[in-house]
């Protein structure tokens, strides 16, 4: 059976994917070890137990909704996605949402439900609605007993005192209040009178704003075929009808201000629009009057220019037959020229040149060839005659003999490397003698042993 072989790239993406499909968010708590924020403004951890610790990433977007720092040795309890780093092969947990262990089960609740309403698209761009630009009638969904109603109210009637207003009460904290906001947002979009709703309430805690952060509003306000703007609490207080609103306002004082436009600066640029639009419209009469005088005054007589284009005609045409007769002239040239080359290219001249050409390149090749070989034979001849002359078998033919040491066969060139009684192998021309030293003299002087001695 032929086994899969996988490349490291494919191996980790296979486990890459695994891991993100089996893991698309998961809540973790740990302690941070590690820490360390570079200059791109992420943060990079360990979050670790007494057993265990994975490495975990938090982007800079992320980072900076948090209310605290986080440092080491802080315990703290994180949402995100596990995925795989592929360059170094680990797997980490990249964090959306982090908070210091023991914060509450309303927080955890709210990111839970923001999470949730994320992934069905509650939040997406797509289904935020347009504002219009001066609405004729706004609704202002709030409590009709604290400070907001007033200063909205306040604020609008500053800006633009003729809108028409309509104030829905409802509880904005408290058992009932979710209730109560879901049926004035229903009720809203049933009359369907008002171009805007604005769901107002101050600031507070995080109980305080529990309404806001229902389900129930959530979806009242996602189904609203009018558009909502959401301002609730303070700059920093974000809650779930935040995220859903077709706008998010960071108080309703604010929220007012982004609704309804400033009249005496609507009266403003609407004068200064008619100003410019008057002042374009002469200035386009004024460029239109010179160009027609300009028309006007090169506009000649039909029948005149029709003289001319003849006129013109003619000397295009004598132009044009000029630039012909030359064209066909050369083209004539050229087709001499080459039906010239043409004989003088016929195959059978061309033939006998290059066999003439070929006789030659044969005969020469001959030539060299037998001045080469002559060379080389005298050549091999004079090296044969070398070799022969320096030949040891020749020096041994001329009765020249080479004597070896018997058993370790060294060449004897002086009698006192060999002693007497010795025996030594003489090689002749004819073959090999194995001899005895019986007597050996250098330069003259005899050491002889007779047979007596030596017996």
């Amino acid at each position: 059976m032929q086994h899969r072989i996988y490349s490291v790239s494919e191996l980790t993406g296979n486990i890459k994917s695994l891991l993100e499909e089996t893991f698309p968010f998961v809540w973790l708590c740990g302690e941070i070890s590690n820490f360390r924020k570079p200059i791109s403004g992420h943060c990079y951890f360990t979050l670790k137990d007494e057993y265990a610790q994975i490495n975990a990433v938090m982007f800079r977007g992320q980072l900076r909704q948090l209310k605290f720092d986080p440092q080491d040795g802080m315990n703290v309890t994180g949402m995100g996605r596990i995925s795989v780093y592929e360059p170094r092969g680990t797997y980490q947990i990249i964090l959306e949402y982090v908070e210091p262990s023991g914060i509450g089960a309303l927080q955890v609740a709210f990111e839970k439900l923001k999470m949730r309403l994320a992934e069905e698209g509650f939040f997406e761009e797509r289904h935020k609605k347009t504002l219009p630009f001066l609405p004729q009638k706004l609704s202002l969904i709030t409590s009709v007993t604290g400070a907001v109603i007033h200063d909205m109210l306040t604020i609008i009637d500053r800006r633009f005192a003729d809108i028409a207003i309509q104030i829905i009460p409802v509880k904005v904290q408290g058992d009932g209040a979710v209730d109560e906001i879901v049926a004035a947002i229903e009720a809203l979009n049933a009359y369907s009178d008002s171009d805007v709703a604005i769901l107002a309430r101050g600031g507070g805690s995080l109980e305080d704003l529990q309404a806001f952060n229902s389900e129930a509003v959530a979806k009242a306000i996602f189904n609203s075929k009018i558009p909502i703007v959401s301002a609730i609490g303070h700059e920093t207080d974000y809650t779930i009808s935040d995220f859903v609103a077709d706008l998010r306002a960071p108080t309703p004082s604010a929220a007012a201000e982004l609704v309804v436009p400033e009249k005496k600066e609507l009266k403003r640029r609407l004068l200064e629009l008619s100003r410019r639009f008057t002042l374009n419209m002469f200035n386009n009469i004024d460029k239109l009057q010179v160009k027609l005088n300009e028309l006007s005054s090169r506009l000649v007589d039909p029948r005149r220019q029709i003289e001319d284009f003849r006129l013109r005609l003619d000397d295009l045409t004598t132009a044009l037959h000029k630039v012909l007769t030359f064209r066909i002239q050369r083209e004539w040239e050229r087709l001499g020229f080459w039906k010239d080359r043409l004989h003088a290219n016929i195959p059978i001249n061309v033939l006998g040149i290059v066999k003439y050409k070929l006789d030659q390149l044969y005969y020469n090749l001959l030539k060299t060839y037998s001045i080469i070989f002559n060379l080389k034979k005298n050549y091999l001849h004079e090296l044969t005659a070398k070799l022969e002359a320096l030949s040891p078998i020749a020096i041994l033919e001329r009765g020249y003999s080479i004597t070896r040491t018997i058993p370790d066969s060294i060449v004897v060139k002086d009698p006192e490397r060999v002693s007497l009684e010795q025996d030594v192998e003489v090689t002749v021309s004819k073959g090999r003698l194995f001899c005895r030293v019986k007597g050996k003299s250098t330069h003259g002087q005899k050491n002889l042993r007779t047979i007596d001695e030596s017996a």
